[in-house]
């Protein structure tokens, strides 16, 4: 099975709105980025020669705006300039960001021509009425035309999506997810949606029009949005925006579920209902893996004030040696993702 989390190393470069042919509703790539301008693709062989090992992994990225929507010369500049790493194996692929609507059989075979391997493809939604008050530009069968042109040029491609933007709910995202998850791709990356100072968004968020999802019930929906992405087998490489100064400067972030550990409080909810079942179940110590041991007590340690609430001599210890992703106990071992199950008829203790 894949692994919860992606470990590739990625070496990023932000090109904040550039090439992007619509400002979307909820955008602000320079405070998101934590970049106000471009940088030269001069420069970038240079910064790549005091950032990369010798010999070594990972890719060079660039992020933000629209890689496709660049000028040809332009885009062909700043992948020579990670061609040369790549071409001395001191990385081992280059990936862009892209609008879908940007991803036409032309656009992908320059990009594979020119050693890209992996393209991430700016989705947040396929509910066609979700798109259009979020200002993309695009509708959802321009996600289905682009996976296709990436799969017959071989590939690997993530797919981005944002729950909670205007006129979607919690079964808006889930579908949205599944309709993600069928198409198969590499990995996801989820960005619950947060009001950014300066955003149309940010308009309709001060006129009353719009309210953005809590933390709490974010948090609660991307743990089972992770679940279903495990049964799949997709990993999520990423949970929430990054804690950028830019971001948390005052008055940038209005509203919205943003938390500097939104991810680990991901993992922390799925290991909060494991642990439940458990000692709902009478079982008063369970061991679980070292590497997992602080989401299992949750951030600051919230799980395990939580359960000894209910069940004062509730104890939870760590073992080194223990599998991923297992709780052992009096009951036997067994799975995380059997105890955090999200369909009742798959959880039978």
């Amino acid at each position: 099975m894949k692994p919860w989390v992606n470990r590739l190393r990625i070496y990023p470069f932000f090109i904040p709105h550039a090439g992007c042919p619509h400002r979307c509703s909820f955008c602000r790539q320079d405070q998101v980025g934590g970049r106000f301008s471009s940088p030269d693709p001069s420069a970038i062989a240079a910064q790549l020669e005091a950032m990369l090992a010798g010999q070594g992994g990972g890719e060079v990225a660039f992020y933000g705006g629209s890689f496709t929507s660049l000028p040809m010369e332009i885009q062909d500049a700043y992948l020579a300039a990670a061609r040369s790493s790549l071409a001395v194996g001191r990385i081992d692929g280059i990936r862009v960001s892209a609008r879908p609507d940007a991803l036409g059989d032309k656009e992908v075979s320059f990009l594979r021509e020119r050693g890209v391997s992996t393209v991430e493809v700016g989705v947040q939604s396929f509910s066609p009425e979700v798109l259009r008050r979020a200002e993309r530009g695009h509708d959802p069968e321009a996600v289905f035309q682009a996976v296709l042109h990436l799969r017959r040029a071989g590939m690997k491609f993530g797919l981005q999506l944002m729950p909670g933007l205007p006129g979607g709910d919690r079964a808006e995202a889930l579908r949205s997810l599944d309709e993600a998850l069928a198409l198969k791709p590499d990995f996801l990356r989820v960005y619950p949606t947060v009001v950014l100072h300066g955003t149309p968004l940010a308009e309709e968020y001060l006129a009353g029009r719009y309210q953005p999802p809590t933390l709490a019930a974010a948090v609660e929906l991307c743990a089972e949005m992770s679940w279903r992405c495990r049964r799949r087998e997709v990993p999520v490489i990423r949970w929430g925006l990054h804690n950028q100064p830019e971001l948390t400067a005052d008055g940038a972030l209005l509203a919205g579920p943003w938390h500097p550990a939104f991810g680990q409080l991901v993992r922390a909810h799925l290991w909060l209902r494991g642990l439940t079942v458990l000692a709902a179940k009478g079982v008063r110590e369970v061991v679980v893996p070292t590497a997992e041991f602080s989401d299992a007590q949750g951030h600051r340690r919230n799980n395990l004030c939580s359960l000894r609430e209910r069940y004062p001599d509730f104890i939870l210890r760590a073992e080194p040696d223990l599998e991923p992703h297992t709780l052992r106990s009096a009951v036997g071992s067994m799975s995380l993702w059997f105890l955090s199950a999200y369909s009742p008829e798959e959880l039978v203790i």
